[in-house]
């Protein structure tokens, strides 16, 4: 690994143990994001998606309100939009630099800067929750899912993804919030996580 995929591990790690650390992590997590931008896309293997798109298959009832969580250049966002066609979809990430290639990509969603622990929708507002090599926030990912919504957490390339979350920790962190129905994925290089909302 890279300093800065070194790095974004030790922030991942910290922030899903010590969620309340987060806003002294941030600027550093999106400073290399607002960096990497204009090569992200290039710097990512063809089969990056692959576990993400594993997952959404998994995903049999079509949701209406889709939330892609550090959409970063709208890859996530795109293979929602491609498996769902008529869901409203908002892509959110903490680099502005990482939204601007989201919007040219896929102009019919919405992109805005937030973040993902202070998430600036009201409760209950999605059905689908996703999340493509992102820190998760437990707490907010529960609020803004309606009951019977479903939450994705894709790995691009399985435990040696930068920013990872062993399926184990997600289950525990999901269970504790009502969610149920846990289902695991492989594809590529890379494992995903599927789970309902009571």
């Amino acid at each position: 690994m890279t300093f800065g995929q070194r790095l974004a591990r030790v922030i991942t790690d910290t922030a899903v143990r010590w969620p309340r650390v987060w806003p002294l992590l941030r600027p550093v997590m999106e400073r290399q994001f607002e960096r990497i931008a204009p090569n992200w896309d290039t710097m990512r293997s063809p089969e990056a998606p692959a576990p993400f798109r594993a997952a959404l298959q998994g995903v049999t009832s079509p949701p209406a309100d889709v939330l892609d969580v550090g959409t970063g250049t709208g890859e996530g966002a795109l293979a929602v939009a491609e498996r769902f066609p008529e869901a409203r979809i908002v892509g959110v990430d903490l680099s502005e630099a990482m939204l601007e290639r989201a919007r040219a990509k896929l102009p019919a969603a919405r992109f805005e800067r937030a973040d993902a622990s202070a998430l600036p929708f009201e409760a209950g507002s999605f059905d689908l929750v996703t999340h493509a090599n992102m820190l998760p926030f437990f707490d907010e990912v529960a609020r803004v899912l309606r009951p019977g919504g479903s939450a994705l957490f894709a790995f691009s390339g399985g435990a040696q993804t930068p920013i990872y979350v062993p399926p184990e920790r997600l289950r525990a962190e999901l269970g504790r919030r009502g969610f149920v129905e846990f289902a695991e994925f492989a594809a590529g290089n890379g494992t995903a996580l599927l789970a309902r909302k009571q």
